[in-house]
C-alpha cells in the first residue's frame, strides 16, 4: 500500500500546501511529522505482524465512525473496501458503526468523591448476524475499541481476556490499543482543523 498524500491529516482535513492552515501546522513541525510517522507505522508497516490490513482499517473506520467524523470514516472505509474486496464485510461494518454511535464517556469511578460523575451508557457488542460476517476476532476488536472510546474507566482484565479468547495475541492487543488511541487523536485533529478552516 502507499499513501495518497505526504501527510494524511492534510488530506483528511483538506489542507493545501501554502494555505494558512498549512502554515499553522508548520509551526509544530515535529508534532506534524510524528503524526505522519504514527500513521505509516500503523497502516503501512514493513511487516503487518499479527494484525491484518483488513483488521487495521476496519477498526480505524469503526473508531472514526463512532466519533462521528465522516471524512475520516469514509477514508478508512474506502481503503477497507479496496483491500478486503468483500462488500458484505463493509456493509456489516457500516451497520455496526451506526449501532455503536453514542455519547459519553461512561463508566463508574471507585467509591469516593468522583462517584458523583458515574454515568451509565451503551454497553456495545456486535450483532449476531454481523458477527458471522466479521468473524469472532474482529467482532471482539470492535467491542474493545468501543469500550476504550466510551468506557475507558471501566477497562478491566476481563476485557483483555475476551480478546485473547477471540484469537488476539498480547502483541496484537497492543497494536489494537495503539490503533484506537491514534484514531481518537487523528479524528480530533481533523475536526479541529476543519473547524478552523470553516471559521476562516
Amino acid at each position: 500500500m502507499s499513501t495518497e498524500t505526504s501527510d494524511i491529516i492534510d488530506l483528511l482535513a483538506g489542507i493545501e500546501a501554502g494555505s494558512p492552515l498549512d502554515g499553522i501546522r508548520n509551526k509544530r513541525v515535529q508534532a506534524r511529522e510524528n503524526a505522519q510517522k504514527s500513521y505509516l507505522t500503523l497502516f503501512e508497516p514493513a511487516d503487518l505482524g499479527e494484525v491484518s490490513a483488513i483488521e487495521r482499517h476496519a477498526v480505524a473506520a469503526f473508531v472514526a465512525g463512532v466519533h462521528g467524523e465522516p471524512n475520516v470514516t469514509g477514508f478508512y472505509l474506502t481503503k477497507l473496501a479496496d483491500i478486503a474486496q468483500a462488500p458484505e464485510l463493509v456493509a456489516s461494518l457500516k451497520a455496526e458503526i451506526d449501532r455503536g454511535k453514542t455519547s459519553g464517556p461512561y463508566g463508574v469511578f471507585p467509591a469516593g468523591p468522583l462517584s458523583a460523575e458515574d454515568k451509565a451508557g451503551l454497553i456495545y457488542s456486535v450483532a449476531s448476524d454481523h458477527r458471522r460476517v466479521l468473524g469472532a476476532k474482529l467482532a471482539a476488536a470492535l467491542a474493545h475499541a468501543h469500550m476504550l472510546v466510551f468506557h475507558p474507566r471501566d477497562a478491566a482484565p476481563a476485557h483483555m481476556q475476551a480478546l485473547l479468547d477471540a484469537g488476539w495475541t498480547a502483541s496484537g492487543i497492543v497494536t489494537l490499543s495503539q490503533l484506537v488511541a491514534f484514531l481518537s487523536f487523528q479524528v480530533r485533529n481533523v475536526a479541529g482543523l476543519r473547524t478552523l478552516a470553516a471559521a476562516r
